[in-house]
């Protein structure tokens, strides 16, 4: 019996000029412990005077995780927070109740010939924390925990892995850890999680002799002793966490256990009840 459960593969999705490969959800598979939705930006190679520009939109529900391997954003939002977000940092917004945030480059980023590469994922809430008072916080990349296990360099994005915990706060046990393979080495995943899945951003591994092809999310069997084996050099990201009970409701950039409160998300969006980004005063339409 293999130890994989189920393959998704990244389905290309245009974000207005800039595409990403979506992950999460899936038709099959809708949350990867508390993780409920993942995109692959880039490497999206970006020239002189042009920029990514992720107008003014709202969420709730969730934490947003940006993790970028190369390049940088500019992050701004409801609460006041501006913060450009490096390569390698992590940038943990936190909705809850309810916040605005865009996504553009800087002017001085936009100066520049320059290379976007990284993921885009969000964290769904445990219903007890799903309308916690919306906060922002910025982890720079020397202050997270990155160690070697024989020759694999791991760093932990957020929550517990291999003997070692990120700084960053988190509302339900999880994993996210950056793995770098070079061909030859073999990885554990860790075992102590109900939920776990990797996504292969590069390079090519095996699992219990299946293939894992780039830019696709083997999700594990529960219970599993999974060993990955690196067949050329590899770079991955591993994730998961402990099973969230209640189901997730999801529409647009909306998470809740409850439709009635996502309803209520949709029309406070369109009657612009919801704060404003200072000095962003675009929005993204709700979807109709």
């Amino acid at each position: 019996m293999s130890v994989i459960s189920l393959t998704i593969p990244a389905r290309s999705k245009d974000l207005g000029g800039f595409t990403v490969g979506r992950i999460l959800p899936f038709a099959k598979r809708h949350l990867v412990g508390p993780f409920i939705f993942l995109d692959h930006m880039g490497p999206a190679q970006f020239e002189a005077g042009q920029g990514m520009d992720v107008r003014p939109h709202p969420h709730i529900g969730l934490a947003t995780v940006t993790y970028l391997f190369e390049g940088s954003m500019f992050h701004r939002d409801s609460l006041g927070s501006e913060q450009e977000i490096l390569a390698g940092a992590v940038n943990w917004m936190t909705a809850g109740r309810g916040i605005t945030h865009s996504e553009r480059n800087s002017d001085a980023q936009r100066a520049q010939t320059r290379t976007v590469h990284g993921l885009q994922s969000w964290v769904a809430l445990p219903k007890e924390f799903e309308e916690v008072e919306p906060s922002f916080h910025h982890h720079a990349a020397e202050s997270l925990p990155a160690f070697d296990i024989g020759h694999v360099a791991l760093k932990l994005i957020a929550g517990s892995a291999y003997g070692h915990t990120a700084p960053v706060k988190i509302f339900s046990p999880l994993f996210y850890v950056e793995a770098k393979m070079p061909a030859g080495t073999q990885l554990q995943v860790p075992a102590e999680y109900a939920e776990r899945a990797l996504y292969l951003i590069s390079g090519q591994v095996s699992i219990d002799g299946e293939t894992v092809e780039e830019r696709t999310m083997p999700v594990f069997e529960e219970g599993a002793n999974v060993i990955i084996t690196a067949t050329s050099d590899a770079h991955l990201v591993l994730l998961g966490g402990a099973n969230l009970p209640e189901q997730r409701y999801i529409f647009w950039n909306f998470v809740s256990t409850s439709e009635a409160r996502i309803e209520q998300a949709k029309a406070d969006w369109k009657a612009g009840r919801f704060a404003k980004v200072p000095g962003d005063n675009e929005f993204i339409p709700l979807p109709e």
